[in-house]
């Protein structure tokens, strides 16, 4: 079985096509995606997402946060209506943690001011519930890092992970997990795919970020936009940059995404959902 641990399902693309989307995702043996908030207006949306079409997809989860993207349309009232509904959340279990939180120093006009408020306010709340996060990770791993040493937060993924191997590694002393996925199909993308190859085995998860982050074939196929069905096809030209194989490599990223967030792992413990392509 394939684990996708970032995509956007709520995303405006999938809206009139979602049911095809995790049909397909489920057809090719994808058994637990993580659904990541990306507002405090969007709790109930993926909360709603992930109870509909559970049947599919039997390790469909979720986690619920404001993603620095959207920070500057944020308000201040936005945290106490996230902390109202991470408490209520704690008694579903597809509710697995925090997220998407973080930092981006990439993207142009935003507050970084309104960016680094939200994202502190938001790690206190997963320091409050003891919750892991699931981070946004852009030109912005020091002062993450740092953010973290204040606090103590159990760990979580820093997804579509692209830092140095010394910045790797600080995380994963943190008690984070690395993500990694269709960017690392492309030649080009030297730095990622040494990390991919060099980066302890028991950091790696697999992840699309669809409906971003397209693999290197996509468009050359004539492909609108990624979708969670390319997992697999993704996972396995990882697992061939990697030097293991396709089994081998499914069954590790699962136990590895299920280390970092302990409640998607009894969730799937749960459904009987066991680690490895079968």
């Amino acid at each position: 079985m394939w684990i996708d641990t970032h995509c956007h399902l709520d995303a405006p693309e999938f809206e009139r096509t979602l049911l095809e989307v995790i049909q397909s995702a489920a057809e090719k043996n994808v058994q637990a995606i993580l659904l990541p908030a990306v507002k405090a207006g969007d709790c109930q949306h993926v909360r709603e997402i992930a109870k509909e079409y559970s049947q599919l997809i039997p390790g469909l989860v979720y986690t619920l946060g404001i993603h620095p993207l959207y920070t500057n349309q944020a308000q201040e009232g936005d945290i106490a209506i996230l902390e109202q509904e991470i408490s209520q959340s704690l008694t579903d279990p597809r509710f697995v943690g925090i997220g998407e939180i973080g930092l981006d120093y990439f993207v142009e006009g935003l507050d970084l001011h309104k960016q680094e408020y939200f994202f502190n306010a938001q790690l206190d709340l997963a320091q409050q519930f003891q919750l892991p996060v699931i981070l946004h990770v852009r030109r912005s791993q020091d002062i993450i890092l740092k953010a973290l040493r204040r606090r103590k937060i159990p760990g979580g993924i820093a997804h579509a992970f692209n830092g140095s191997f010394q910045q790797a590694e600080q995380f994963i002393e943190l008690g984070f997990k690395l993500g990694f996925g269709g960017a690392a199909s492309y030649e080009r993308a030297l730095q990622i795919r040494r990390l991919l190859t060099d980066l302890p085995i028991d950091s790696i998860v697999t992840e699309t970020d669809a409906p971003d982050i397209p693999p290197a074939w996509l468009r050359e196929e004539g492909l609108a936009f990624n979708e969670p069905v390319f997992l697999p096809r993704i996972a396995r030209e990882l697992a061939l940059i990697r030097g293991v194989s396709e089994t081998d490599f499914a069954a590790v990223v699962w136990r590895n995404a299920m280390q970092a967030l302990p409640r998607w792992s009894a969730l799937c413990a749960d459904k009987g959902l066991l680690s490895g392509v079968g």
